[in-house]
């Protein structure tokens, strides 16, 4: 790590709130030892450990370094219980695009997680029963305790999971619409913007922000701009990633591109 810092405007106690890796591979290296900590301490107690997990480039290199240290330093994940942030809706689990394939090609077919305790939200849903699942996919973490840690990427809207501008702080697991510039972002995986579904299900601002510790993870200098804007911009639904600067649990971890435009010292 080559630097860190506390901007002036993060409430957290933390004095390495802001964490600055000389490289993406550091950085997800980083990410990952803590999410293996959090399993291997609850492992210790004979208790589950309750992740929150996200799709995207950005913690692909995470994901690497998590079946890493299960194939070769035997780290086990069958206490492991997970609940993702997003997924595309209407949308097949098995399509290329959806978030269920994402999720096992990068990560679940090659460790030992029990697969009934995946969760990730049915983008099958009929429309009339969405909101009675959103409601029960928030009450499956409370049953749980809550997330013990909720790993975050960064859309240059501003979005954490699909929480697009306008998204409030109170909000929770639900149907949104998405940005034009997510689905602009999103066009190469799907052949062109206009097959990229317009709709999403995704947990809240507020889903996210109850978990007992949350790591927004930010790579490459196409972040750069929406880093500067989340960390030090004002608080703000026009940017979500913003409510993050409130918490006291909040990591953000950035490779040296992404930290580019931030106020150093």
């Amino acid at each position: 790590m080559k630097d860190f810092y506390k901007p002036s405007n993060i409430k957290s106690t933390k004095e390495d709130v802001v964490k600055v890796y000389a490289s993406q591979e550091e950085a997800s290296q980083y990410t990952a030892n803590r999410i293996a900590a959090i399993v291997k301490e609850k492992q210790a107690k004979g208790e589950n450990a309750i992740m929150g997990l996200a799709t995207g480039s950005t913690p692909k290199g995470v994901y690497q370094e998590l079946i890493r240290l299960h194939k070769y330093e035997g780290l086990s994940f069958r206490n492991m219980i997970t609940f993702n942030l997003d997924e595309y809706y209407p949308m097949m689990p098995i399509e290329e695009q959806s978030y269920v394939s994402f999720m096992k090609s990068n990560l679940f077919d090659h460790i030992d997680i029990v697969k009934g305790n995946i969760h990730i939200p049915d983008g099958t849903l009929s429309i009339e029963g969405i909101q009675e699942y959103c409601e029960l996919y928030e009450q499956k973490i409370a049953d749980f305790g809550g997330l013990d840690i909720q790993l975050l990427g960064i859309g240059r809207t501003g979005h954490i999971g699909f929480n697009e501008p306008g998204s409030g702080d109170l909000s929770k697991t639900r149907l949104v619409t998405l940005n034009d510039l997510t689905r602009e972002d999103a066009s190469a995986d799907f052949g062109g913007k206009e097959k990229v579904p317009t709709q999403a299900i995704t947990m809240g601002i507020k889903t996210i922000t109850d978990a007992k510790e949350v790591i927004l993870l930010a790579l490459s200098k196409r972040k750069a701009e929406i880093i500067q804007k989340a960390i030090e911009g004002v608080v703000s639904a026009e940017v979500p990633a913003t409510f993050l600067q409130k918490l006291q649990n909040i990591e953000y971890i950035l490779d040296e591109e992404a930290a580019s435009l931030l106020r150093k010292g």
